[in-house]
């Protein structure tokens, strides 16, 4: 009787492991007050509920109003995680200090195949129909966001010029740490001191001193060398006091 001819491929018994979506709970808190505890219990009951298995926390105290995801751990976990791994947060404000913010780290996720789960509203962005829908939203939301903050910019700076407000940058040249020591600088001009000299002394470089000199209008000219006639290089070897 013929034996059966064995299938090709995986030998039996021996399956490819299949990878193991990872599941990240990120919990950003800005006050003192807000109740940890509660959201971890709140993401482990929605990871449970959905067979997530073990859920990885990472915990850190950020203000969102000053800065975005990018400058925050959200930002390496959104790295680290890979295709078909899971971010967890109470809430989508969570995420982001404005729609624009949190809009941006979304469209990331989707990018990399990331799903993003939030406890509170039950959203889910994964794939389905209904995170197209809600990412649809997103951008409708954040695009009247960037509308409103480009309105309110525009009323502000009117708002400023009927008060007789002096916007954008002050006219002649700004503040230089040379400035304080002009009487001085003039001085040894006059006397013939050379720019490399005064440059080394004021703790600046040449270059930035006579850029200073003409911002400031200060025509005195200086000779290669000073009025004892001793060269530039032997100036420099002096102390610098700045």
């Amino acid at each position: 009787m013929a034996k059966p001819k064995l299938k090709k491929g995986t030998p039996p018994g021996k399956d490819k492991k299949k990878k193991i979506p990872k599941t990240v709970g990120y919990l950003r808190v800005s006050t003192v007050n807000q109740d940890l505890e509660k959201n971890k219990a709140d993401i482990l009951k929605l990871a449970n509920d959905r067979n997530f298995g073990k859920v990885k926390f990472i915990e850190e105290k950020a203000s969102g109003y000053k800065t975005g995801w990018k400058d925050r751990k959200v930002k390496k976990i959104i790295d680290d995680l890979q295709k078909g791994d899971r971010l967890i947060v109470p809430e989508m404000s969570r995420l982001g200090r404005s729609m624009l913010d949190i809009l941006q780290l979304l469209s990331v996720c989707k990018e990399k195949g990331i799903d993003v789960h939030a406890v509170k509203g039950n959203w889910s962005l994964n794939g389905t129909i209904e995170s197209k829908i809600i990412m649809t939203i997103y951008a409708m939301a954040a695009e009247i966001e960037r509308d409103l903050i480009s309105q309110r910019t525009k009323e502000g700076l009117r708002a400023a010029r009927a008060k007789g407000k002096m916007l954008g940058r002050p006219k002649g040249p700004g503040k230089s740490k040379l400035d304080k020591f002009r009487p001085e600088i003039e001085a040894l001009l006059k006397d013939g001191s050379p720019k490399t000299f005064i440059a080394k002394r004021y703790g600046t470089t040449p270059a930035n001193l006579y850029n200073w000199l003409k911002k400031n209008g200060i025509n005195v000219k200086a000779d290669e060398k000073g009025a004892s006639g001793v060269s530039d290089y032997a100036f420099c070897s002096e102390t610098n006091f700045a």
